[in-house]
C-alpha cells in the first residue's frame, strides 16, 4: 500500500498512468543532435536543414539561416539550441507566405493519447525561447489524419531574454490517430504568416482545419535582418501541466534520430573495379529510406598510391529493407591495375523522414 501511494504521488494528479519513461513526444528536444550539419544559410524553402527532426518552412517570407547554437538558458542543463536568423527582410508578406518550424510524429507513437475517444488526453507543450522580436507567437497541434487542429498563442515579453513557455491543449474526442508508421501529428511554431493564415479568428479549440484561423496575431520574424529566434528544451507530454525536461542519454537520443535519418560513410580497400556492396544500419528506419550521395572534401575519390583521381558508382542503389541497402558499383578508370588501387570513400544520406 505504501509503495503504491509513493508511485501515485510521484506521478502527480495530471500524469498518465503506466506511461513509459519516454514521456516526451518530441524527439531531440534538447537540440543536441545535428547530423546534417550545424548551419545552413540562404534558406527560402522547406526542408530538414540542420538539427535533427526539426523541419523549417520559409515560403516567400524573407531569407533565413538555420543553425545549431550554443546560446542556451543558464542553469537548465541544455548545451544546444536551434537558431533562426533573418538575413533578408520581408516587411510586407504576400497572402500565402509563412515562416514556421515543425516536428512531425508517427501515429503509432500517439495511441496512448486516446484521441477520438471520450478519454482523450490533454497535451502540454513546454519550451525555452529567446528573441529580440517581442510580441505574439502561435503554436499549433495539427491532426494530419483527420484535418483537425488547435492553436494557442504565447508572448515573448522581454527582448533577448530566455523565457520558458507552457501551453496546454485540450484532448480531442473526435478523430483517432492511425496506428501506423505514417504521419499523424505535427507540432508547429509559427513565426510569420500572410493573410491566408491570419485573416480569421485563432482556433483555440479542436476543430476542422481552417487556414485563416491558424496563425492570427503572429509577429513577422522576417520584418528586419536584426531578428533572431532561439528555441530549446522542447517537451510535449500528456497531461494538463508540464514536468521537468526529460534528458536522455546521448546514445538513446541519437538512435531515436537514426530512425528518420542517418549519415553513412563508405570506405573500400583493395577492391575490384566492380562488385556488390551491402550495409546494415545500426537502427531500423521508419520506412524504406531514400539514399543519396553527399560530397565533402575528397569524398567520392579513388586513391592511387595516395593521389586522388575521380571515380564513380554507376549502378543505382537498391533498397532492400528498413535496415539494409545494397548496390552494384563500377569504377572508372577501370584500367587501373589492382595493385595500384588503394582505396575509395564516400558518404551517403539515408532518409526516412515523415
Amino acid at each position: 500500500m505504501a509503495i503504491t501511494k509513493l508511485v501515485a504521488d510521484s506521478l502527480g494528479a495530471s500524469a498518465v498512468p503506466n506511461q513509459s519513461a519516454f514521456k516526451n513526444i518530441i524527439i531531440n528536444g534538447d537540440m543536441s543532435i545535428a547530423q546534417r550539419g550545424t548551419s545552413v544559410s540562404g534558406i527560402t524553402g522547406t526542408d530538414y536543414y540542420t538539427v535533427d527532426r526539426y523541419k523549417f518552412n520559409c515560403t516567400g517570407q524573407g531569407t533565413f539561416t538555420m543553425s545549431q547554437d550554443t546560446d542556451v538558458p543558464t542553469g537548465q542543463g541544455f548545451a544546444k539550441s536551434t537558431k533562426l536568423d533573418c538575413t533578408t527582410a520581408d516587411a510586407s508578406p504576400a497572402s500565402s507566405d509563412l515562416i514556421l518550424l515543425q516536428q512531425r510524429v508517427e501515429g503509432q507513437n500517439l495511441q496512448y493519447l486516446k484521441k477520438g475517444t471520450a478519454s482523450a488526453e490533454s497535451l502540454t507543450l513546454s519550451f525555452w525561447v529567446k528573441s529580440n522580436k517581442t510580441g505574439t507567437y502561435v503554436c499549433e497541434i495539427d491532426d494530419a489524419d483527420n484535418s483537425r487542429n488547435i492553436n494557442k498563442s504565447y508572448t515573448i515579453n522581454s527582448a533577448n531574454t530566455w523565457e520558458k513557455k507552457e501551453i496546454t491543449f485540450a484532448g480531442d474526442t473526435t478523430g483517432a490517430f492511425t496506428n501506423d508508421n505514417n504521419l499523424s501529428m505535427v507540432v508547429y511554431w509559427w513565426l510569420g504568416a500572410g493573410s491566408t493564415y491570419t485573416s480569421g479568428t485563432l482556433q483555440t479549440s479542436w476543430g476542422s482545419t481552417v487556414n485563416a484561423n491558424r496563425a492570427v496575431g503572429v509577429v513577422n520574424l522576417a520584418d528586419s535582418t536584426d531578428n533572431e529566434w532561439y528555441v530549446t528544451g522542447v517537451q510535449l507530454e500528456a497531461g494538463q501541466t508540464s514536468s521537468e525536461f526529460e534528458f536522455l542519454p546521448h546514445d538513446v537520443n541519437l538512435n531515436r534520430c537514426y530512425r528518420y535519418f542517418q549519415k553513412l560513410s563508405v570506405v573500400l580497400m583493395n577492391f575490384n573495379t566492380t562488385g556488390l556492396l551491402g550495409f546494415v544500419f545500426p537502427v531500423e528506419m521508419r520506412a524504406n529510406p531514400s539514399v543519396s550521395r553527399s560530397y565533402s572534401g575528397n569524398a567520392n575519390r579513388m586513391y592511387n598510391v595516395g593521389n586522388a583521381a575521380t571515380a564513380d558508382v554507376v549502378s543505382p542503389t537498391t533498397i532492400v529493407s528498413k535496415q539494409t541497402i545494397r548496390y552494384w558499383y563500377a569504377f572508372s578508370p577501370s584500367a587501373w591495375a589492382t595493385s595500384t588501387r588503394s582505396g575509395w570513400e564516400t558518404e551517403y544520406s539515408i532518409d526516412a523522414e515523415l
